[in-house]
């Protein structure tokens, strides 16, 4: 009896450990499945204005994974190219002399904002100068060296400026917020469209007073730390302004009047041209007209190469950019209000927006 039973008892071990071998081949034979299945990674680089917007849609965003630095338009749109990274952020679409160069590369529009002229001069930071790009233009070129300068006065007759030197702040990165500030030189100065023109990096005029800082993080920085000290800061940036208790100008515009940065301002900008948008959708929408329309408003640009390594990656990217620019998505109020962005309307979006992404593919 007792040798039955231990038969017994050896088969059920036997019937467990194959069984179990059995589940652990199974298991393992369906990894690769699992695998396959897994998110797809999309990883994204450039402007320093879009990176708090693109930072908050890779933490709410839940069909693919995304990655997001801050490195400056510039290298958004150089590692796009370059195919380290798949979205490349900016501020401003591709030259062309790149879009020449590189005729596989895409820029899509996915969304509108701005940007700050701010400063730092004690007393001061809770009055809104009035400045223009011509001023601006001499404050960067050294000819406008003092806060009480006769041309700053005459903009600014009720206030009692100091006679304190300028110091003012550029961007030492490729930045779009460059191309932005310099594009609004260029339009409203001759001298400065003759002579340094615009572009995400710039040849900047000789001035002593002058300083370069990477980053809107590093603008900021510099300017809360430098009494008497100006410079350009992207509207997604509105938080620091306020943390740091800088001041900010209202903008000379194209048609002279004085205008302060907001969502409706900028709108105002960009509703000029929103029927003249070519189907590559670069366009320049900087000192528009209008007696309301804000001079430093952009398009904010996605950077990808129409050709994606698999069609799985070109699918996910695809999803993600119609997602982003979705009312329901990534443009809704829940995530462009806190940052001053301004969502694409819904006729840019079907008439430029989507023919571009569906140009997205596998190889």
């Amino acid at each position: 009896m007792e040798k039955k039973i231990t038969i017994a008892i050896v088969a059920i071990v036997i019937i467990v450990l194959v069984g179990a071998i059995l589940w652990a081949t199974l298991a393992q034979n369906q990894q690769p499945a699992q695998t396959a299945q897994q998110k797809v990674t999309l990883t994204e680089t450039g402007s320093t204005l879009l990176y708090p917007v693109f930072n908050v849609w890779a933490g709410n965003y839940t069909n693919a994974t995304i990655t997001t630095q801050a490195t400056g338009s510039g290298t958004g749109i150089s590692s796009a190219i370059k195919g380290t990274v798949i979205i490349g952020a900016s501020d401003a679409f591709m030259p062309d002399s790149l879009v020449q160069k590189y005729p596989w590369m895409l820029n899509i529009p996915i969304l509108i904002s701005g940007q700050y002229v701010a400063y730092n001069i004690p007393g001061l930071n809770s009055i809104h100068l009035v400045l223009s790009g011509p001023v601006l233009a001499g404050i960067y070129n050294n000819t406008i060296q003092y806060w009480d300068d006769p041309k700053i006065k005459a903009l600014n007759p009720n206030v009692t400026l100091p006679h304190e030197r300028i110091i003012p702040v550029y961007r030492s990165d490729g930045s779009g917020d460059t191309n932005m500030f310099t594009l609004y030189l260029s339009r409203s100065c001759e001298w400065w469209n003759k002579t340094v023109g615009y572009g995400t990096n710039v040849n900047w005029p000789t001035n002593p007073a002058a300083h370069g800082a990477t980053g809107n993080a590093g603008i900021i920085s510099f300017l809360n730390a430098t009494p008497y000290s100006i410079g350009y800061v992207a509207l997604t940036y509105q938080k620091d302004i306020q943390k740091n208790n800088l001041g900010y100008a209202a903008l000379i515009n194209r048609d002279g009047y004085a205008v302060l940065p907001s969502k409706e301002t900028i709108m105002n900008a960009a509703s000029v041209y929103l029927n003249q948008i070519p189907p590559d959708g670069r366009i320049n929408i900087a000192f528009a007209p209008g007696s309301n329309s804000y001079p430093i408003a952009t398009f904010e640009y996605v950077i990808v190469n129409k050709t994606q390594s698999s069609q799985q990656v070109a699918n996910a990217l695809k999803e993600f950019l119609l997602w982003a620019v979705s009312p329901n998505g990534g443009s809704s109020p829940q995530f462009l209000d806190q940052f001053n962005l301004v969502p694409l309307p819904s006729n840019v979006v079907n008439n430029v927006v989507v023919p571009l992404i569906n140009k997205i593919g596998g190889p």
